[in-house]
C-alpha cells in the first residue's frame, strides 16, 4: 500500500505509487463533455470512476457534513463525494478525489478546503484530494497536465457541446425513441478510442469529427411538430448537473419541450477573456498574456467549428462568444464577471432573440453573483424583448422539487398562451393577405 505523504502545511499528496494503485472519483456536472474528459484521464493511465448517484441523500450528507450556508453546488458535490465513500462500493485505502480550482472570486475555488475539512469529520481524512486546476494552485506529485491531455481535454469540451446541441435539437422530435441518445454513446466511444490512438484532437481532426458528427445526426428521423422552445441558463453546476437541477431537461422533455443549453465552450471562453481584461487593465505577466491570448484565439477557432457544423446539416447554431458578448452591451457591465457573470445575462438574450423565448433561469442557494445577473436582470431583459418570457427557479436542499415544477409549468403555460396568439395574428395577416 502507498506511503501517506503530506507537505509542509499538512495537505494530504497524491504521490506517484498512488497514481498505480488508487482509483480516482470525479463528480458529476455534464455527463457528455466529462465522460469524454474522463477518457481521456483513462488514457493517461489514470484510474478513475465518473459518479453518477444523484438521489435526494446526497443532499442530505452534504448537510451532515458541510454548513448549510454554503452555497448548494459545494453541498452537493461533497454530498456525493462522502456518499460514495461511505457505499462500501470504493477500498477508502485506495480512493482518491479530484475536484476542479479556478483560482476566480467564486467559493468553487475554496471548495477543496471545505471537502477537506468535511473528509476529516466523516473520518477520511487519509483519502488524498486532487486539485484540477492550471492555475499552479497546488500539485501532486502523483498527477500533472501534459499539454497532449489538456488539448484532448479541450477537444472533449468542443465534441460535448455539439454532441449536446445535436442531441437536444433531435431527441425532442425523434421517430424513433432513444436513437439520439444511442447515437451519443457511439460518438463518445469513436472519440475516445481516436485519442487513445493519438488522434482526434489537432485542429483538422476536430473539425472533420463535428462535420460527420453534424450528418449523421442529421439522418435521424424526426417529426418537426410545434413544441415549446425553452432555453436554461444559470450557475454552471445547476445549470447542467441533473443532481443539482433535479433533472430539469428530462422535466421539460415530458412536457413536450426542445430544450436549448448554452455550451460550456462559452463559459471558457468568458473565462479567458477576463483574464486577457485583467491584464490589459492592471498589468502583469507578458509571457502568460501571450499564452492566454492563444488560448482565447485557439477556442474562438473551435467554437467556429461546432457553429459551422450546426449551420452545415440544418440545426440551429448558437451566437458566437463575440456576438453573444455584443448583445448586453448597454444592458450590463463587463465589469461584472464573478461567476458567469454578464455571460448568464447575455445567455438569455441570445436565447430569447434566437427563438428560445422561454428561459428557466437555475439559481441555487448561496450565488450572489447568479442571482444578480440572472434574476436581477430579469426586468431589463424583457424591457428590451417583451417576448421574453423567464421564469428563475431556486435551487437548495429545503426547496420541494413539486414548488420548482410548478412553477416551471406556469411559465410554459404562458408559452402555450404566446404560441397560440402568434398562430392567431398569422391567420389573421393571412386572411387579410387573400383579402386584398
Amino acid at each position: 500500500m502507498a506511503k501517506l505523504v503530506y507537505d509542509k502545511d499538512g495537505r494530504l499528496i497524491f504521490t506517484k505509487e498512488m497514481k498505480k494503485e488508487y482509483t480516482i472519483l470525479l463528480p458529476m456536472m455534464a455527463k457528455i463533455h466529462f465522460s469524454l474528459i474522463r477518457n481521456v484521464f483513462t488514457q493517461y493511465g489514470y484510474k478513475n470512476v465518473l459518479l453518477e448517484d444523484d438521489g435526494p441523500e446526497i443532499a442530505q450528507v452534504g448537510l451532515k457534513y458541510v454548513h448549510n450556508d454554503t452555497c448548494y453546488p459545494a453541498l452537493l458535490v461533497i454530498g456525493q463525494f462522502i456518499h460514495a465513500l461511505q457505499s462500501g462500493k470504493y477500498d477508502v485505502n485506495k480512493t482518491a478525489l479530484m475536484i476542479t480550482q479556478t483560482g476566480g472570486g467564486c467559493r468553487a475555488s475554496n471548495y477543496i478546503h471545505l471537502l477537506r475539512k468535511a473528509l476529516k469529520k466523516a473520518g477520511f481524512e487519509n483519502v488524498p484530494v486532487i486539485s484540477l486546476n492550471v492555475s499552479g494552485l497546488e500539485k501532486n506529485s502523483g498527477f500533472s497536465l501534459t499539454v497532449p491531455m489538456i488539448r484532448k481535454a479541450l477537444a472533449g469540451l468542443v465534441y460535448g457541446d455539439a454532441l449536446m446541441l445535436f442531441n437536444n435539437q433531435t431527441k425532442a422530435y425523434e421517430i424513433n425513441k432513444g436513437e439520439s441518445d444511442a447515437l451519443v454513446e457511439q460518438w463518445i466511444q469513436r472519440l475516445s478510442d481516436e485519442m487513445e490512438k493519438g488522434n482526434g484532437y489537432s485542429s483538422s481532426h476536430i473539425k472533420r469529427n463535428l462535420d460527420k458528427m453534424g450528418e449523421e445526426f442529421a439522418q435521424i428521423s424526426l417529426n418537426k411538430v410545434k413544441k415549446i422552445k425553452v432555453g436554461i441558463v444559470g450557475e454552471i453546476y445547476v445549470k447542467y448537473s441533473p443532481l443539482g437541477n433535479n433533472h430539469l431537461e428530462d422535466f421539460l422533455l415530458e412536457q413536450g419541450c426542445e430544450v436549448n443549453i448554452p455550451g460550456i465552450m462559452g463559459f471558457a471562453l468568458f473565462k479567458v477573456d477576463n483574464r486577457l481584461e485583467d491584464h490589459k487593465l492592471y498589468g502583469g505577466n507578458k509571457i502568460k498574456f501571450n499564452v492566454l491570448s492563444e488560448v482565447m484565439k485557439y477556442l474562438t477557432k473551435m467554437e467556429g467549428y461546432v457553429i459551422e457544423s450546426a449551420n452545415n446539416h440544418g440545426f440551429h447554431a448558437p451566437a458566437s462568444y463575440a456576438e453573444t458578448k455584443e448583445m448586453v452591451k448597454g444592458l450590463i457591465g463587463y465589469g461584472n464577471k464573478m461567476g458567469e457573470g454578464w455571460l448568464l445575462t447575455a445567455e438569455m438574450v441570445e436565447l430569447i432573440e434566437s427563438g428560445y423565448e422561454n428561459v428557466v433561469c437555475t439559481q441555487p442557494f448561496g450565488c450572489l453573483p447568479n442571482h444578480i445577473c440572472a434574476k436581477g436582470m430579469v426586468s431589463a431583459i424583457k424591457r428590451k424583448n417583451e417576448k421574453a418570457n423567464i421564469v428563475s427557479i431556486d435551487y437548495d436542499p429545503g426547496a420541494p422539487r413539486v414548488n420548482q415544477e410548478n412553477r416551471i409549468k406556469l411559465m410554459l403555460a404562458v408559452a402555450k398562451e404566446n404560441i397560440k396568439a402568434e398562430e392567431k395574428e398569422k391567420a389573421k395577416a393571412a386572411k387579410q393577405a387573400v383579402t386584398k
